[in-house]
């Protein structure tokens, strides 16, 4: 900055060399650094400015974010749990269409068995009582 006022000055002394003054060189001098102090403090509060839209669209964004985060694990949740519940329910009908279907097997095994040895008994019977009459029908030809 004071290379440039410095600059401005010796310019200005060449163009204007014959109506010299300090008094105006140093006028322009001061115009000259008020001006580029208005702009620097200009330019610090634009970055000011700035910072603080950032700050604050940051803030906004986190925030945004941290609500969808928090929505979608409430939802993933909620999705968990309605599967968990998906899950037993299907477990008990299958359990219960398992037990019953073993029930009714073990009926059906217990009827079969119970007609099973029921014809076997009647047959063995039967057969017992036609080999007794055939032995009693055998010693009665025998005999007589």
């Amino acid at each position: 900055m004071r290379k440039t006022i410095l600059i401005s000055a010796v310019a200005l002394t060449m163009l204007n060399a014959g109506d010299f003054s300090f008094g105006d060189m140093f006028k322009d001098m001061k115009d000259a650094t008020t001006t580029m102090s208005h702009d620097a403090r200009d330019t610090a509060d634009s970055m000011k400015d700035g910072a603080v839209e950032t700050a604050k669209s940051a803030e906004r964004t986190t925030t945004s974010v941290s609500h969808d985060a928090r929505d979608s694990a409430v939802k993933v949740s909620d999705d968990l749990k309605s599967s968990e519940i998906a899950t037993v329910k299907s477990g008990e009908v299958s359990t219960t269409s398992v037990s019953r279907d073993v029930r009714d097997s073990t009926v059906e095994l217990a009827e079969d068995t119970k007609d099973s040895i029921t014809t076997a008994t009647r047959d063995m019977k039967d057969s017992s009582t036609m080999a007794t009459k055939d032995l009693k029908d055998s010693t009665s030809s025998c005999i007589s």
